[in-house]
């Protein structure tokens, strides 16, 4: 748990966070969250639909977990990522307790990237998954 009483996530925990999200959103709605690079666009519609029913992180913070568990997942099943607990240097510096490590051995940030997008409302283009993914260095060059 965080200092505010809020359950922190572990490596091990993230890719059934982000089947569970996937589960909970796909089953009221038909959306295509398929764990390929193009439904990173869905996900960049998502959080523009949390942004502008304008109710505030804290009150959205359990469905951008979901988006950057999700965002994780893709980078891990596409990318060749693995997820990884932080150390004490890293969650200080990202804010998050877990990330991934690429197969250049970089390491990224899914859940922060994800609140950077919600809170990027004036540049929400330039702060698009979809093109983070495409542009991100460090991911191998399997098929997906």
């Amino acid at each position: 748990m965080d200092g505010e009483g809020r359950q922190v996530p572990r490596a091990g925990e993230m890719r059934g966070q982000a089947q569970e999200f996937v589960a909970r959103v796909t089953v009221r709605n038909r959306l295509p969250l398929d764990y390929s690079v193009a439904s990173l666009r869905i996900v960049d519609f998502l959080i523009e639909g949390l942004r502008k029913g304008g109710r505030g992180r804290d009150e959205v913070a359990g469905a951008l977990l979901g988006l950057g568990a999700y965002v994780g997942e893709v980078l891990v099943r596409r990318a060749g990522a693995v997820w990884v607990d932080f150390d004490e240097s890293q969650r200080l510096f990202f804010g998050h307790s877990v990330g991934v490590r690429m197969p250049d051995g970089r390491v990224w940030n899914p859940l922060g990237k994800v609140v950077n997008c919600f809170d990027a409302a004036a540049d929400a283009a330039e702060q698009s998954l979809q093109t983070f993914y495409l542009t991100l260095p460090g991911r191998s060059r399997r098929a997906a």
